[in-house]
């Protein structure tokens, strides 16, 4: 399996990020990724089709916000660490925001 492609920090764009947290679901993932740990895909469960998962968090990836890592047939995601060193407290401010309660998925 091949290993993911993440863009660099200096090249995160505020558009994009801001663009892959507007979907419920994905803020959602972030909002279970802002535990610091480490997170199987298949931890994310909104009883969609496995293709618009991976869609999703494909999506993350190239916005920037995550970390993924292949191993084996399995892909592991994580916030990015230098992801605050691009945009400092921009998604502590949203996940704040979004605090109410987490978000039912789309059918």
């Amino acid at each position: 399996m091949r290993t993911p492609w993440h863009p660099a920090v200096d090249e995160l764009k505020m558009d994009q990020v801001l663009s892959a947290l507007g979907d419920p679901v994905r803020l959602d993932m972030v909002r279970l990724l802002a535990d610091g740990e480490e997170h199987a895909r298949g931890e994310f469960d909104y009883g969609l089709a496995q293709s618009t998962l991976s869609h999703h968090a494909k999506t993350l990836r190239e916005a920037g916000l995550v970390r993924a890592r292949n191993e084996g047939t399995r892909c592991f995601m994580s916030l990015r660490p230098d992801f605050e060193d691009r945009f400092p407290g921009l998604l502590d401010a949203i996940l704040d925001l979004s605090a109410d309660g987490s978000v039912t998925a789309r059918r």
